[in-house]
């Protein structure tokens, strides 16, 4: 039966590999048992797949029908590999919805469930993907700086990116918020590296797609125990719409749009060469906009604050 095989792939598959979990035990119990519970796992067959999933998406749910896909794939390769079955009834079948990460904006309530849910990551990750929003510079930037780049004594505290790590090859100055500067000296000192992202010493963390996952799943869960505390169904909670890490590059810049800077600061403080500062602007104008780039800092920071402490939202 589906709903016994289901049980013994959450407990010796799920379970050990992946702390959202629960999440699958919610879709079989909420989802896929209420239609196979009861089925033969070798009677499921292409079909019975699609006709799950499109039923999920005529109900007003891409997203889920997307989650719940991604569940069965891995819980019918799971079943092909234990030899209960022989072949998966998911093959050959594509996710039924299309996301596109490319447009994809974080909006002020994802924002909230986001910061509350990386105050609990812990090391390495919470604060990195905090820093990744409040500074808006590049996973690779943030994951790899070390302390050498950072000069935070004084009024204007900084971190310079050297040339060899920025994805244009130009050095890029970014100033820090008294919020990142909390952040970066609230971090502990692995050994004498100078990485402040390590659980080596030696090398920058890894592991960001589990730790994104973390993430994705905990703001899921808050928002469930919110709606449980205002007396409303749970269950009725969509999955939070995928998105990636650049994401929060492109919600910031974004954010701070929308707090009135301009196109061109936004721009120096993403280190673009294009756009505003493309052709032969970019050969005239060497104005650093250091100030305009600090204040426009210091506002989003001051911005995400208030999200952090803002009411949950319906949904």
């Amino acid at each position: 039966m589906v709903r016994v095989q289901a049980e013994t792939f959450i407990s010796r598959y799920c379970k050990p590999r992946n702390r959202s979990w629960p999440e699958v035990e919610r879709q079989f119990k909420t989802v896929i048992n209420p239609t196979w519970g009861e089925r033969r796992v070798q009677d499921i067959a292409k079909r019975d797949v699609t006709d799950l999933l499109d039923e999920i998406v005529d109900r007003g749910a891409p997203v889920l029908a997307n989650r719940v896909f991604a569940t069965i794939r891995k819980f019918f390769g799971w079943l092909v590999e234990r030899d209960v079955l022989k072949v998966s009834p998911c093959a050959g079948l594509k996710s039924p919805s299309s996301e596109k990460s490319r447009d994809r904006l974080l909006d002020d309530d994802e924002i909230r469930l986001f910061l509350k849910a990386t105050q609990g990551l812990g090391y390495p990750f919470g604060p990195m993907f905090r820093l990744l929003l409040f500074t808006a510079q590049r996973k690779s930037e943030v994951g790899n700086m070390s302390r050498g780049e950072l000069a935070i004594a004084g009024v204007k505290p900084l971190w310079v990116i050297p040339a060899d790590r920025a994805k244009n090859g130009k050095e890029h100055e970014v100033p820090l918020s008294e919020s990142a500067i909390s952040m970066i000296k609230a971090l502990p000192q692995i050994g004498d590296s100078q990485l402040l992202f390590t659980t080596t010493g030696e090398t920058s963390a890894s592991g960001f797609s589990r730790a994104l996952e973390r993430t994705n799943f905990k703001m899921l869960e808050l928002r469930r125990e919110e709606v449980t505390k205002r007396g409303d169904d749970p269950e009725k909670v969509t999955p939070i719409p995928r998105w990636t890490l650049h994401d929060l590059r492109r919600t910031a810049a974004s954010g701070m749009a929308r707090l009135g800077v301009s196109l061109p600061i936004i721009e120096k403080i993403l280190n673009h060469t294009s756009g505003s500062f493309g052709g032969i602007v970019g050969v005239y104008q060497k104005h650093s906009f250091a100030d305009e780039k600090r204040a426009a800092l210091d506002a989003w920071a001051a911005q995400l604050q208030r999200i952090e402490s803002a009411k949950a939202r319906d949904r």
